[in-house]
């Protein structure tokens, strides 16, 4: 029996994490699941369109050996109630506002995609919030190239209602490897749960498309906003990303002081689900790393 399928029937300890609910001071009560112990929790900020239940469960199993790893709907998303604001800066205010219900007053932060959009303007709104940052899929605001997606991307992604092909053709590389890794990973992000989150809301997906274009707008001196944060940051992508071309991640190291970078091979959006194991270990050795240094 290979290595996938023993992974593939084996129970995933996240799939057991029971959904909870903490009442914020902005009015919304958060949904939210946890894994794991450490000082410093790790939390994990979604991608366009996404809920709890799209998370791979086989990276945050590795993410959460030896630490708590935190996954949430933010406001109006999946099983939290409120209305999910358009644009980027609100939504940070309002995972700002989740952290604060659950008395975090320090994390690490990992955002894929628009969570990655999310992440960056927490770390310029409470900086001392933040530990260290993973940006996963990411581009920068005001970059040149990213207002929209392309046509192909919004036809896979953007419609009512999730289209399994569209998913495998934006988040997995072309090649036979890289959709076979989709088609388990779908398996695992689509095993039963007892308690499955609610769907996300179509007005969800259209107020989050509002924000990535908003975010995407051409403005140069946008991106000198980044220099700002100082804190360790890891960004990654795969090579063959559709959604957010690889390039952006050098963008982003090079505008962030203290970054590095590495973009995964044979893979697209989802190279953090295809490459699950190698992708989990990076963020363990940065995560350790940046202990060690004390987060600076």
């Amino acid at each position: 029996m290979t290595a996938t399928m023993n992974e593939m029937i084996q129970p995933f300890r996240s799939l057991e994490s029971p959904n909870k609910i903490v009442s914020a001071a902005n009015g919304v009560d958060y949904a939210f699941r946890e894994l794991g112990d450490g000082a410093v929790p790790l939390v994990l900020l979604q991608h366009f369109r996404g809920n709890l239940d799209y998370w791979d469960p086989a990276l945050i199993d590795a993410l959460a050996v030896g630490r708590r790893v935190i996954t949430f709907d933010n406001s109006g998303v999946g099983g939290s109630s409120g209305t999910t604001p358009s644009t980027v800066i609100q939504m940070a205010r309002d995972a700002i506002t989740f952290l604060a219900a659950i008395d975090l007053d320090q994390v690490d932060i990992l955002g894929f995609s628009l969570g990655s959009f999310i992440a960056q303007e927490i770390a310029l709104i409470r900086p001392a919030l933040v530990r260290s940052l993973i940006l996963a899929s990411s581009a920068p605001k005001g970059a040149a190239g990213m207002h929209g997606w392309a046509p192909e991307v919004i036809d896979a992604v953007g419609k009512p209602d999730p289209d399994p092909d569209g998913y495998l053709r934006v988040f997995f590389a072309p090649s036979s490897t890289s959709q076979r890794s989709g088609q388990e990973v779908l398996q695992r992000v689509f095993s039963k749960r007892g308690d499955p989150d609610q769907p996300t809301a179509w007005q969800t997906t259209q107020h989050q498309y509002d924000a990535v274009c908003a975010w995407g707008e051409p403005n140069h001196a946008l991106l000198q906003r980044l220099s700002a944060i100082d804190r360790p940051v890891f960004i990654a992508n795969g090579d063959s990303d559709p959604m957010i071309l690889p390039h952006y991640s050098h963008l982003l190291a090079g505008l962030i002081p203290q970054a590095s970078v590495k973009i995964y091979p044979d893979a697209a959006h989802g190279f953090l689900f295809q490459h699950h194991d190698e992708f989990a270990t990076d963020v363990n050795t940065f995560l350790d790393d940046v202990a060690v240094r004390g987060g600076r």
